[in-house]
């Protein structure tokens, strides 16, 4: 039978910044050409995912594999939001690297799932539903990049199985934001946001609806992403 990807909820536009724009065209660039079969595309994707886990600019196999000069334009950020940047865009990028191979439908979708309402949806195809929730919050307390880049490639082995795509644009956007004063807090807070806002498609069960719930710092206090960017 020939799956088709699910549609995701729709969330209101938000402003992605460099690093999510930068993400967002050059998976969408990548992609395109991997998913008609071109050589130089599938080659691509192959040296990105040898970069998951490792820090940008630490695989000299990936120099130039990707167009990120516009996190370099004159008169932008400060050198540590630059580094910054660098790392969302290449974490996003070897994750969607890796959850795209072997996939005939396109793991990125702008405006599609982020990675809360993702994992909801897993949970909805009958994955073990206390697995993945360990797994998710795991990813929401990691501390340093390289452990959340770990974490999160656990959850993205797991979706490719279900072509359960994400919107990988937004991910570097929340990256860029996760080491910033208050990010993390913010991020893990638009994580639990869209978990608990995900709604099964008919004929899915539902899963993940008990009364407990994930403590992902979406309480009052926590800074809203559109500040903390």
């Amino acid at each position: 039978m020939t799956r088709t990807a699910s549609p995701a909820p729709k969330r209101p536009y938000l402003n992605l910044g460099a690093a999510g724009t930068v993400a967002g065209r050059e998976i969408t660039r990548l992609q395109g050409g991997y998913l008609r079969d071109e050589s130089a595309a599938v080659a691509a994707l192959a040296r990105l995912r040898r970069g998951v886990g490792k820090g940008a600019g630490t695989v000299p196999d990936l120099w130039g594999v990707v167009d990120t000069a516009d996190l370099y334009a004159p008169g932008g950020r400060d050198e540590a939001d630059t580094v910054r940047a660098e790392e969302a865009v290449h974490t996003a990028l070897t994750l969607w690297a890796t959850h795209q191979q072997s996939r005939p439908l396109p793991m990125h979708r702008a405006g599609g799932h982020e990675l809360g309402s993702a994992v909801r949806e897993l949970m909805a195809h009958g994955s073990s539903e206390e697995a993945l929730r360990k797994r998710f919050v795991r990813a929401g307390t990691a501390g340093g990049m390289s452990v959340l880049a770990t974490r999160l490639r656990e959850i993205v082995l797991l979706l490719r199985q279900e072509d359960i795509a994400l919107d990988y644009a937004l991910l570097a956007h929340q990256l860029h934001a996760w080491p910033r004063p208050g990010g993390a807090d913010a991020v893990r807070s638009a994580w639990g946001r869209s978990f608990h806002a995900y709604r099964p498609l008919p004929g899915q069960t539902s899963a993940g609806d008990s009364s407990e719930t994930i403590d992902t710092g979406a309480d009052a206090g926590v800074p809203d992403l559109k500040d903390v960017l």
